[in-house]
């Protein structure tokens, strides 16, 4: 039995037949992996992605990964996954930002859904640091692709709006905005300063099971600032959102 995924899925408000139907599977499928069947790796990734937790919780039987491998002086570390990347990496990266702090997401649900990220945002804001965070247009052609690229069809819109609602007390915060944009992504981008974050996106995985580059833009500014461009674009493209 695996208490830890239908924790999960009773936490998210999800059936068998709802995950079956966002992930492509049959339910008889899901029923076997909640009995303790181990499902297939792009399975646990989608299920994961689409419950908003690492895929080593609700399968810690895992042969467990290396969870990052030391880099360059200006590539701080490579993650293999983005499930890998200590909880602690992400509070000191935005809490170390001292003039600019920038997301850029399709939906960055892990992120929305973190109520102690959140107050860091608004209190990081309040002391004056800019804070700008992107999230993908959820009625966009783009999210709509990427989330049948993904095999989650519209499961990915509907994260999008998840995270619009937990968001919703950094709304009205002098120093926070919030855009939506209807850009096909190739990185997730987590900027803080001359810090980034970068989270590849390969085609039939989702986010949370794919590389990720920590770079010091001190060390390579030339490296930086081709993701920082990127994020610029991005967001003069973008529209603001209004609740």
């Amino acid at each position: 039995m695996n208490d830890a995924l239908r924790q999960a899925l009773a936490a998210s408000r999800l059936t068998d037949t709802d995950v079956a139907a966002r992930i492509g599977v049959d339910p008889k499928t899901v029923r076997r992996w909640l009995s303790g069947k181990k499902p297939y790796a792009r399975h646990r990734w989608a299920a994961a992605d689409l419950l908003g937790i690492a895929g080593s919780e609700l399968w810690p039987e895992d042969e467990p990964r290396t969870p990052h491998v030391p880099a360059t002086t200006s590539l701080r570390s490579i993650y293999p996954h983005r499930s890998d990347v200590p909880t602690d990496l992400w509070r000191t990266l935005f809490e170390e930002a001292e003039h600019e702090i920038g997301i850029l997401v399709y939906s960055g649900l892990f992120l929305a859904d973190d109520a102690g990220i959140l107050r860091l945002l608004e209190r990081k804001a309040r002391a004056g640091v800019v804070v700008r965070v992107l999230l993908g247009d959820p009625d966009s052609t783009s999210v709509a692709q990427r989330g049948t690229d993904e095999g989650i069809g519209d499961a990915l819109a509907a994260k999008i709006r998840n995270a619009l609602v937990l968001y919703r007390p950094l709304f009205g915060v002098d120093g926070i905005e919030v855009r939506l944009h209807a850009t096909v992504l190739y990185n997730s981008i987590y900027r803080a300063d001359d810090q980034l974050l970068i989270n590849h996106h390969i085609y039939g995985a989702p986010a949370s099971a794919t590389p990720i580059l920590h770079i010091d833009g001190r060390a390579s500014a030339e490296m930086a600032m081709t993701f920082v461009q990127s994020f610029e674009q991005t967001w003069e493209t973008a529209a603001a959102y209004r609740p």
